[in-house]
């Protein structure tokens, strides 16, 4: 004899269910997002190569196991991914100054002036979103993706510095 499931689970703890059926939404977006966010800095641009991009921006010039070790991912798929930013022009390697062996990864100027581009038109999206919002809202919704984010990874980079006040 088979035991037949419950057509539904109960909920252990209600705002816990909440929350991901909240992060299911976010992260469906999140993903078309990316889609539209990698084509506006190049056509071919696939969506997971753009943090790429932005870790590069943020930190400089990084070995590839530097930025392997930083998102978390393989070497391999870090080296297919920046093989391919190099082909759109939006990388360059260099020998690194301090291991001749190595090789030091940074923007381009073009990649450098295309995710500027994109990241001035990312923020006007969320200025139009987040229109209704009071600047204490968002700092809140922040910091708790923040903390979110922080309890999932191992080793994450620090987090930029806040921004005074205007």
């Amino acid at each position: 004899m088979t035991e037949k499931l419950p057509a539904t689970i109960p909920a252990t703890n209600p705002a816990i269910e909440d929350l991901e059926q909240e992060l299911s939404v976010l992260w469906r977006r999140a993903r078309a997002a990316s889609q539209r966010v990698a084509r506006a800095v190049h056509p071919d641009l696939e969506p997971a190569a753009y943090g790429l991009l932005v870790l590069l921006q943020r930190q400089g010039p990084l070995r590839l196991t530097d930025i392997a070790a930083a998102i978390g991912v393989g070497k391999p798929s870090v080296s297919r991914q920046i093989v391919m930013l190099e082909n759109l022009g939006l990388v360059r390697k260099q020998a690194d100054p301090d291991d001749g062996r190595a090789q030091a990864i940074s923007l381009t100027d073009s990649g450098r002036e295309q995710l500027l581009k994109t990241q001035r038109a990312r923020e006007e999206h969320f200025h139009a979103l987040l229109q209704a919002w009071s600047e204490d809202e968002v700092r809140a919704l922040s910091v708790l993706l923040h903390k979110l984010n922080s309890s999932q990874a191992p080793a994450a980079p620090p987090a930029p510095a806040a921004r005074p006040p205007a």
